[in-house]
């Protein structure tokens, strides 16, 4: 159920420091650690002698020494000592290495073949660094299947009762919403025009009155999600295309699968008002946290829904359609890395 040959994020920047992380992604598990240069290594969690976890080692320098043994494992992976000091580590003896790249305050790392591992690829999250912009955030730990979330997150049809005391609003629900699928990526728009502004935009406008409200999300394979959001005053003549007259900024979502009912979720916003205000960046953090709690309830207890009725399936309707579309990229990709479909004559017909 996963895609392999990406990128995923594997921590904030601010996660990983000297001392070992352990963090499962896509089913393997991985620790990581920054070396004296601050370049993040990344490892098999896992000593190639006895399979302790190489995260309860001991940090030497750059290197990891195996707390069972002593098996001394550098930054690449390779045994540099073993536990009796007169034998000679063999180059069979290695901790597989994962490509790590830091881009867009995140560290990203790539499950699948390293050959294959281009930085180019990594997913383009660019408000998060992009000139006149700042950007914060922070990570739930989920037990739920990354797509739900990528569903939830591609159908914001459900803030109206959801988030009712914060970003929800009947418009929403009053709005059509027009899904286009262009090769792997899936977007979804809503625009409300003349509604009255939910609290929380309200407060970050700084002023009452009538707003137009967009909404659009990006859906970003394998599994990130980054969703334009704002108001303008009506006044301001803010369009579908064209909508930097009042405030905006994106909702940046990373939903990395750890296994098939669980999921790490990085998240965040990017905006492009108030960058300077600390104090704002700080409060606005701990809203946003609050409104994604809500959902974390609710993907939680789908989840265990889900288990107890195995015989029950997901149903889609009109406004799940992003969500589908993205399970449909997802599924495509999975396809593709399957050796029966590369191997498979095409059908002559």
């Amino acid at each position: 159920m996963f895609v392999r040959n990406q990128w995923y994020v594997a921590s904030w920047d601010h996660e990983i420091d000297r001392t070992p992380l352990a963090r499962t992604i896509c089913g393997e598990p991985v620790m990581l650690y920054r070396k004296f240069d601050r370049t993040v290594v990344a490892l098999q969690d896992a000593c190639p002698h006895r399979l302790l976890p190489l995260s309860m080692g001991i940090k030497e320098g750059d290197n990891v020494r195996c707390r069972y043994h002593g098996l001394l494992i550098d930054s690449e992976g390779r045994a540099i000592e073993m536990p009796v000091r007169s034998e000679r580590p063999h180059k069979s003896i290695c901790a597989k290495a994962y490509p790590i790249v830091e881009r867009h305050r995140f560290v990203w790392i790539w499950i699948g073949d390293a050959s294959l591992a281009d930085p180019d690829r990594v997913p383009d999250f660019w408000p998060c660094s992009h000139p006149g912009w700042t950007f914060d955030g922070d990570y739930f730990h989920l037990h739920c299947d990354y797509r739900l979330v990528i569903d939830n997150l591609m159908d914001l049809s459900h803030e109206t009762y959801t988030h009712q005391g914060s970003i929800g609003q009947r418009e929403i629900l009053e709005s059509p919403i027009e899904t286009r699928a262009e090769n792997d990526s899936v977007t979804v728009s809503r625009w409300m025009a003349g509604v009255d502004a939910p609290p929380f935009w309200r407060n970050a406008l700084g002023q009452e009155g009538d707003v137009d409200r967009w909404q659009i999300c990006h859906f970003l394979p394998p599994s990130s999600v980054l969703i334009d959001v704002g108001v303008a005053p009506v006044a301001a003549g803010a369009t579908l295309e064209k909508h930097d007259q009042g405030v905006r900024g994106f909702v940046i979502d990373a939903m990395t699968p750890e296994n098939d009912t669980s999921t790490h979720y990085f998240w965040g916003m990017a905006r492009n008002f108030d960058v300077l205000d600390v104090g704002f960046t700080a409060r606005f953090k701990a809203q946003q946290a609050s409104v994604f709690r809500e959902d974390v309830a609710v993907l939680e207890a789908q989840q265990r829904s889900i288990a107890r009725n195995p015989n029950l399936k997901l149903k889609a309707f009109g406004i799940d359609s992003g969500g589908v579309r993205a399970r449909h990229v997802i599924e495509r990709m999975i396809r593709a890395q399957q050796p029966s479909a590369a191997n498979e004559a095409p059908d002559p017909h």
